[in-house]
């Protein structure tokens, strides 16, 4: 544990000092503590570059990997993750009624983002997330299977997929550029005092996870044996779901969907410290989904790549390998 949580400064150095131009790490200290830089140039690269995606990528990391973990034992399911509900197809969905809608009817006032575009972009996938959110947590009251509630999530995700496919049918390519490159995920779109706010509300929910250790521990057992000990089943699957979802909600309309990291961190936990015990996964969970997240993105700005490449190109690489160790062995 001690090892996991010295892992995020060394990695969060390494992704504010490696980039395509090259800054040495006493400048970078310098920067940070704001003494003088020998070079302007660097010193903005550091502010309002690098040292935002950082945060992003700490805090994305770190709720994802929360947020799979809830889900996978809260549905019995190893295979379970972040997406599972529809919450981030919902996202998308909002996010494509701004961006494809926007050469129709806006005139492409929105093809370059900009500020005030990336503040709707966020602001109409919060929308389409926790309208979905407000459902499922509906539907979790009413509903005490499991497995009913996943196919309404997977019936929710395709629903979503055709109402999107029909955008797509009546949209400009340069709308449909925009919204494709929207849907490959990003560190690097939270900027300005938006990386304040992501960072502020994920600070603000996570910690709430943690009160969540022993009813999670309980649902291990199985519901009949969870419910004998006098834990409340429904009110107890409400907080899980609704935790969890208010944190993807949240990544997803800040940075996008991202891709597996919410799926592989918690596996690779219980590979690392043998236990299903919760006051050992989540905080484990937490601090190796804001590594790992760090790491994809230090991969995705490597030197000799032009700008970088697309964050869920490099969370696929290392969750989908994972996820099928996970199906072999499971059998």
């Amino acid at each position: 544990m001690i090892l996991l949580v010295l892992c995020i400064p060394f990695f969060a150095f390494l992704n504010l000092t490696i980039g395509s131009v090259e800054i040495p790490l006493s400048e970078v200290f310098n920067i940070l503590f704001g003494r003088e830089s020998d070079s302007v140039v660097w010193s903005n690269i550091v502010l309002h570059t690098r040292l935002p995606q950082t945060l992003t990528a700490i805090a994305c990391g770190a709720g994802l990997s929360v947020a799979g973990l809830e889900m996978q034992t809260v549905f019995h399911n190893p295979l379970a993750g972040p997406s599972v509900l529809g919450i981030s197809s919902a996202a998308s969905l909002g996010v494509a009624f701004v961006v494809l809608l926007n050469g129709t009817i806006g005139g492409g006032i929105m093809t370059q983002f900009g500020f005030f575009g990336n503040t709707a972009l966020t602001l109409a996938a919060m929308m389409g997330a926790m309208g979905v959110m407000s459902i499922i947590v509906f539907l979790s009251q009413r509903v005490r299977n499991n497995v009913t509630l996943l196919i309404v999530g997977v019936l929710i995700g395709y629903i979503a997929s055709a109402i999107i496919g029909v955008l797509k049918f009546f949209s400009s390519e340069e709308d449909i550029r925009a919204y494709v490159i929207w849907g490959l995920g990003s560190f690097a779109r939270v900027t300005g005092g938006q990386v304040y706010v992501f960072v502020g509300l994920m600070a603000v929910v996570l910690p709430f996870t943690f009160l969540l250790v022993k009813p999670l521990n309980m649902l291990l057992l199985g519901e009949r044996y969870a419910v004998n000990l006098g834990l409340n089943l429904r009110r107890a699957r409400l907080f899980i779901i609704l935790s969890a979802s208010v944190v993807i909600a949240i990544v997803t309309a800040y940075c996008g969907p991202i891709m597996f990291l919410g799926l592989a961190v918690p596996h690779i936990c219980r590979g690392l410290f043998r236990t299903s015990d919760h006051r050992v996964l989540l905080p484990a969970s937490l601090f190796a989904g804001a590594s790992l997240a760090l790491v994809c993105n230090l991969v995705a700005r490597l030197p000799g790549f032009e700008g970088a490449l697309p964050i869920n190109s490099v969370t696929s690489l290392i969750g989908a390998p994972v996820a099928l160790y996970v199906l072999l062995r499971k059998k």
